[in-house]
Order: structure tokens, then sequence, then C-alpha cells
């Protein structure tokens, strides 16, 4: 794809299927094309290395940790013309912006989130930045219960689904997540 303007590229779904995986795939293929790509992570997300993403397969790609949406504009060398954020739903409300602004800058930004927190809910930002996305691809993974698509996060606590009131953020792995059909998504309200 190339484009004269800058364009913003949504990757998005439940933990497990493949997102960030797949934007690494773009941004390699992007470094194969000789275009400078700059990678950023949300510091909070430290949980396979603190500098770099990394899917849940092993897949890399070196990354800068960054606390807040404005240290992303910091951060953009001049050469840059391809921007990866993973996890973008962990950002702040000012992510939207940003996005909009590197893209306003004639730049390719392709983020990866999840659509949905652990209750099925919309997840922070990702509303927004998928609605002024140019491009918006949600991916399925595996169903943990029946092995069909699974398009829901399950938040396990000792084995048994999170309750609706429990926080929202809490940075895990396979230890406190599965995925989930619709069928087999639970979220007791008691």
């Amino acid at each position: 794809m190339i484009h004269d303007a800058g364009f913003v590229e949504v990757i998005c779904g439940s933990m497990f299927c493949g997102k960030t995986e797949e934007m690494i795939r773009r941004l390699r293929r992007a470094r194969i094309a000789r275009q400078q790509v700059q990678v950023f992570k949300p510091a909070i997300d430290d949980r396979y290395d603190q500098k770099k993403v990394t899917s849940h397969s092993g897949v890399y790609l070196d990354a800068q940790p960054m606390e807040s949406s404005q240290d992303i504009l910091a951060a953009i060398d001049p050469e840059t013309t391809v921007v990866g954020v993973d996890e973008v739903q962990f950002f702040d409300d000012g992510i939207v912006d940003v996005v909009d602004q590197l893209a306003e800058k004639g730049l390719r930004v392709i983020v990866t989130g999840l659509d949905t927190d652990f209750r099925g809910e919309p997840f922070g930002c990702m509303p927004e930045l998928m609605a002024r996305a140019e491009k918006v691809d949600k991916l399925q993974a595996i169903c943990m219960v029946c092995g069909g698509p699974a398009s829901r996060t399950q938040r396990l606590v000792n084995g048994q689904p999170a309750h609706y009131h429990d926080p929202i953020v809490v940075v895990g792995a396979q230890e406190m997540y599965e995925a989930r059909c619709r069928a087999h998504h639970e979220v007791p309200r008691d």
C-alpha cells in the first residue's frame, strides 16, 4: 500500500488471536521495502520484555516503552515513515489524537489492541480508533472451551471467571486469560 497521505490501520480482537504477530509481519514487510519503522508500546506491558513487542508465539520486534501517548510524539524520528503501536488500549485518552497527528503528518500508523475488555465491553480508545481508521482487521482466536472461533477475552481468577466489578486492567497472559466464544464467555455480576 503506497499513499501520499498518512493512514491508520487497526488490528484488533481478543487475546491470543495474533494481533501483535500480524503487526510485526506488516512492520517487517515495511522494513523490507526500505521504509523507516519505529515501534512503541505502553510501559505497563512488561509481560515478555520491557523493550520488545512480543507475540504469545515468541515473535518479536524491538520497541520503545512509553509512559504516555505524548511521549510517542516526542520520540518520532524525522526519517520515520511507519509507526507501530502495540497494546494501544493501555495508553491514556490522548492516544487517539497522537495517532491522528502522526497520520496527518503522512505516516502509516499500525496499532493493535483489545477491542473489548474481559467484560465484553468496548475497551478504552479502541472504538474511536476503529471509527477513525482507514483499515480495521478484527482477528479471532480459538475458544478454549469448544474450539470454535473466539472473539472474547475471558479473565480467570483462581481458575474461575472474573467478576464484572473486578479491575479492568490486569496485565497477564495464559495464566490469567483465555480466548472464548460468545457462548462460553462468562462474567458473573453477583
